[in-house]
């Protein structure tokens, strides 16, 4: 069920507070991909896929590559393939607890943003293979080989709008210019 299917529920004390979403809102969810959802999808180059284990302790983890690195199977179905990493491993053992997930895909420079919640599941090398799916990233090194896939089943998909872009001014050539210089070592 979709957000523009969901009943406006007087009890969310959010929606008391703060009032209902407009029809504008919840009118673009849709439960597939629509031909500009793919198109977005198809030139994306980054990705962040959010999990939740079976208590609802969370994990958000970036994942890049050529545009169109994640696959679009057809308008119900999406393949993230999995390239050798840190070996952490804490969504794929979310999705083995929890199924559900939630992506956003970014494009640099662009204010808008495609999200899309389904239900997951972890495929092994050999059924990522049958699909003929290659590592497709830049600058690859040794480790950049397909380990496993996430097959997505859409639920939700829908664009967002700006307004975070915007606030935070986050493709602003003088500030990334500026965060070049004063980079940090998170390691």
């Amino acid at each position: 069920m979709n957000q523009a299917q969901i009943p406006k529920n007087p009890e969310n004390t959010f929606t008391q507070k703060f009032g209902f979403p407009s029809e504008k809102a919840t009118g673009k969810i849709v439960n597939y991909l629509k031909d500009s959802h793919i198109s977005f999808i198809e030139e994306s180059p980054f990705a962040v896929i959010a999990t939740a284990n079976i208590k609802g302790e969370c994990d958000a983890s970036p994942k890049g590559g050529l545009p169109g690195f994640i696959k679009v199977l057809d308008k119900e179905r999406l393949l993230l393939p999995d390239i050798a990493g840190n070996k952490l491993f804490q969504s794929y053992q979310n999705i083995e607890d929890n199924p559900h997930v939630g992506l956003i895909f970014f494009i640099p420079g662009l204010n808008e943003t495609l999200r899309v919640n389904g239900k997951a599941k972890v495929l092994n090398v050999e059924e990522v293979e049958k699909l003929n799916l290659k590592s497709e990233v830049s600058n690859p090194d040794f480790k950049s080989k397909i380990l496993q896939g996430v097959l997505i089943e859409i639920q939700e998909a829908y664009g967002h709008c700006p307004r975070a872009f915007n606030f935070s001014k986050l493709w602003d050539i003088e500030n990334i210019k500026q965060n070049n210089k004063n980079s940090c070592n998170l390691y």
